[in-house]
């Protein structure tokens, strides 16, 4: 996409339109230096469907702008690419389990789904990647920022931006400024590979988010790990065992 003009411009859009809803809100911590009350957080599922990689790029760097309003520090870098595989994955999955020529907009109970679908996904990876990161730092254990940005980006996404989408989605498409559109030449890999893609990355993040969940209240400890490694802040345990699963959903990722 770096190399389309019209989508280099659509990605500062979304980054402008993210930081920018972002911003104001930071005064409203749920979890001081990590998280706040984000409305903005529809913005990358909106722009996902109408911009696609252009929304993921933007979604990263409109957060890491954000974040210069709120106090920098080395969990950012997760954040980073946990905004990106949030702007990225809607828009991939529902190529999958959608017709291409289907919009988000038609509001029956298998759009619902499908559509409730994309975010969950998103929104778990997205999750993963700052709780296992910041539980590795020893910052914050993963079993606040696993639920605590899930159920942020939920409701954002699931209650804000079908009603953007409903707003502008049509606009868009009627003025050909969706990503597939302005940038034709975008091919997709076969649909066997984006399927198992798809699975690599479900299975990924399930299993991150449930052993990041477990792992960090103490629920589990592993035998297979010295006791050293399964006390609080439980670093290293995360480190060893949740890190497998965010590989295998990244790769999934890739793969979408």
């Amino acid at each position: 996409m770096w190399r389309n003009t019209r989508m280099v411009v659509l990605c500062v859009l979304s980054a402008a339109l993210y930081a920018a809803v972002l911003i104001p809100f930071k005064v409203l911590p749920l979890i001081p230096g990590v998280t706040e009350v984000r409305p903005g957080n529809a913005i990358p599922v909106v722009c996902s469907f109408l911009f696609g990689p252009a929304a993921a790029w933007g979604s990263a760097i409109g957060n890491m702008i954000g974040d210069f309003f709120g106090g920098v520090g080395p969990g950012d870098v997760f954040g980073f690419f946990a905004n990106l595989v949030y702007g990225y994955i809607p828009y991939k999955l529902w190529t999958i389990i959608s017709r291409s020529e289907q919009g988000p907009t038609n509001f029956s109970a298998g759009t619902i789904a499908k559509y409730t679908a994309c975010c969950l996904a998103a929104s778990i990876l997205c999750a993963d990647l700052v709780g296992w990161g910041d539980n590795m730092l020893s910052l914050r254990p993963f079993w606040i920022l696993g639920n605590v940005i899930i159920f942020n980006n939920m409701v954002a996404s699931v209650v804000l931006a079908p009603l953007i989408l409903v707003a502008v989605y049509p606009r868009v498409c009627a003025g050909q400024l969706l990503y597939r559109d302005v940038m034709p030449e975008l091919r997709e890999r076969t649909k066997p590979v984006r399927i198992m893609g798809a699975i690599m990355l479900l299975v990924g993040e399930t299993g991150a988010w449930i052993a990041g969940n477990l792992l960090s209240t103490g629920h589990w400890k592993p035998h297979f790990l010295p006791t050293m490694f399964v006390v609080s802040p439980y670093d290293k345990a995360i480190a060893i065992v949740v890190s497998p699963f965010i590989l295998l959903a990244f790769a999934g990722t890739m793969l979408l």
